[in-house]
Order: structure tokens, then C-alpha cells, then sequence
């Protein structure tokens, strides 16, 4: 008699296991990932779920291997971060500000035992920013940005995806947010530019963005608070691209509309703005005032040295990684806005 394989057998019945998890989660309508976790007792699965899967196991005869799952749950500490972008711009990873909050998210979760699993995602499907989730990979998202598809993140943080966004809060918010207060920092922004005696500030940034148009919000707040009206012709869509500031004031150039201030809705923008500017012979702060949004580490260094809303990176970071940790473990957690500052230089 031939000896048995046991590699093969062993194989066999994984495939078995395999095929038995796909059967459930068919009939129940859910992923594999939710059949597992549900059948392990995961307060990630509501009880009505947990109840029909555990019933359609138990009529299939499949039953779940607690020691080998034990084991995967234990050695799984990491945490998917995604940065989504616009399929159009394809706005690089290499922007400062990416970097630096990258940068700081995986300070944090170094600090206490986790992995960063990166990845990026096309801004008209977040929906697919859940799939590091869904497949086990991950025990949580953290989501810098939150585009145009708040109803995306609706129905993720609706199906107990343990998911925390960088943006900012919005009416009917079912997912947790953490952000800087970004109004206050438009408004803070276009204020000193008035207080310093300028009159026609224009606005660079895209206020189709939830972020971008708190900010804008800011903005026609501080020019209401001294008199000033709104002029359409000051405010440009601009894209955080390295042409995005040189675009925008292109484009102001283009519309023949007076300016003496800007207000540029991130650092890049403003310092692409400069950059053109000095091109084209116009002078910084004498012509043209400038605001940036960020306070990147570049802002300090650059000539001249860049007056910006400075974002808390450092605590931002920070603030995601225990949102995400108290959303896994089922804890109440509440969107976190942080302050922002005005940080004067040479440029306003």
C-alpha cells in the first residue's frame, strides 16, 4: 500500500475550509472576512448578522479553526493607511504634506506595536479604500482625505468598517474625523492679510473639497467682518499640483481682475505662486501678500520664508492612530478638530 500524503491531505482540507467559508458568506449574502469574524465572536458583526451566519454554519457543518484563527489575529497588527487621488491630476505621494503626515501616522503606530500597510486609492471610489479590511490584511483604515464621496465613507463606517478620516466634519457623519479647524484657519489667513492693508485677496483652492471649503468659508467670513464683498473673480479652483499656484495666477492674470493679497489654500500652491510671480517680475510681499495652509517644513526655509495656517501634524497623527484604535476596540469616539495657527513671515 502506498503511503498517504499527508502535505496533500493536509492541502485538500484547507481547500475544503476554503470552499465551506465561500459557501456561507454566498448564502449570507456577506464577505468571507465578515463569516470569519462573525463565527469568532467580533463585536465588529451586529448580533442579527452574527445569529444568520452561525445558523447557516452549523446547516453546512463548517466550522471555524479558533487556534489557527487565534494565531493569524495575534500576528496581524497592522493598520492600512490610503491616500486617495484624482484620477485626473494624479496628485503625487512626493507632496510635502503627504510626507510629513505619513510620516507622523507612522511615528505613532511604531510607538505602539502596529505595521503601516500603504496604499492609494482613485478618489471616486473610496469605497475601495475597505479592501485591506475586507481581505484580512488590516485591522483598521486611516484615510487621509475625504474627496467628494462622503456617502462612500457613509457606507463604509455603515457596514462596521473600522475606518478614521484626515478631513473635516460633516451634517449626517457616520465615520469619525479628525482635522484642523480649518475655518478658523481661512479666516485667520484672510484677517491678517486685511489687517495688513490689503484689499483684493484672491483664493486658490478647489472648494469642492469639504476641507477647501471650510477654509473658503473662513475666507468670506473675515472679508464680511471688515466690509469687503466676495468678488467671483478672485477665487480660482486651483489643484494641489506643483502648477497649481502658477496656473492660478495665470488665470487671474488672464481674468484682468486687480489683486495685492493671496490666499492659497496649501503651501504648495502658494509656493508655486511665488515662484511664478517672481517670474514675472511682481514682487513678494511688496506686489502680491501671500498665505499659504500647511506650514510644511519647506515654509520656513523658503525665500522668502512663507507666512502660513500651520496644521498640528505631529498631534494629527497621533489623534488618528487612537481614533482608529478606540473605533476596533468599540469604543465611542468623537471627531477631533485641532487648532490652527497663524504663523507670520516675510511673505505677509
Amino acid at each position: 500500500m502506498a503511503p498517504k500524503n499527508r502535505k496533500a491531505d493536509s492541502v485538500s482540507s484547507a481547500e475544503q475550509q476554503r470552499m465551506q467559508m465561500a459557501d456561507v458568506a454566498r448564502l449570507a449574502g456577506v464577505s468571507t472576512s465578515t463569516v470569519s469574524r462573525a463565527l469568532s465572536g467580533s463585536p465588529l458583526v451586529n448580533d442579527e448578522t452574527r445569529h444568520r451566519i452561525s445558523e447557516l454554519a452549523r446547516s453546512l457543518g463548517y466550522t471555524v479553526n479558533i487556534s489557527a484563527q487565534n494565531l493569524r489575529l495575534k500576528q496581524n497588527r497592522t493598520v492600512a493607511v490610503v491616500v486617495p487621488y484624482d484620477g485626473k491630476t494624479r496628485q503625487h505621494l512626493s507632496d510635502p504634506f503627504f510626507l510629513s503626515m505619513l510620516g507622523s501616522i507612522a511615528d505613532s503606530l511604531t510607538d505602539r506595536g502596529f505595521d503601516m500597510l500603504l496604499s492609494r486609492v482613485d478618489s471616486e471610489q473610496l469605497y475601495s479604500a475597505s479592501q485591506a479590511f475586507d481581505t484580512g490584511r488590516a485591522i483598521g483604515i486611516i484615510l487621509i482625505g475625504q474627496w467628494r464621496h462622503h456617502d462612500q465613507l457613509n457606507q463604509m463606517a455603515a457596514r462596521k468598517v473600522p475606518i478614521v478620516v484626515w478631513g473635516a466634519q460633516l451634517p449626517q457623519q457616520l465615520y469619525v474625523t479628525i482635522g484642523s479647524d480649518n475655518v478658523s484657519g481661512g479666516f485667520m489667513a484672510t484677517d491678517h492679510l486685511v489687517n495688513i492693508g490689503r484689499k483684493d485677496i484672491a483664493f486658490f483652492g478647489d472648494i469642492q473639497l469639504p476641507e477647501v471649503a471650510q477654509r473658503y468659508e473662513g475666507y468670506c467670513r473675515a472679508l464680511s467682518k471688515h466690509g469687503i464683498r466676495v468678488n467671483p473673480q478672485l477665487v480660482v479652483p486651483a489643484s494641489f499640483l506643483e502648477t497649481g499656484g502658477s496656473q492660478a495666477v495665470s488665470e487671474l492674470q488672464h481674468r484682468q481682475v486687480r489683486f495685492d493679497a493671496l490666499f492659497a489654500c496649501s503651501d504648495l500652491l502658494a509656493t508655486t505662486a511665488i515662484n511664478f510671480l517672481r517670474e514675472q517680475k511682481i514682487s513678494v510681499p511688496q506686489d502680491v501678500a501671500v498665505v499659504g495652509f500647511d506650514d510644511i517644513e519647506l515654509a520656513r526655509y523658503f525665500h522668502p520664508p512663507l507666512t502660513t495656517i500651520r496644521q498640528p501634524i505631529q498631534i494629527a497623527g497621533q489623534a488618528l492612530v487612537e481614533a482608529l484604535l478606540a473605533v476596533i476596540e468599540g469604543k465611542r469616539s468623537t471627531p477631533g478638530l485641532l487648532t490652527a495657527e497663524l504663523i507670520v513671515r516675510s511673505t505677509a
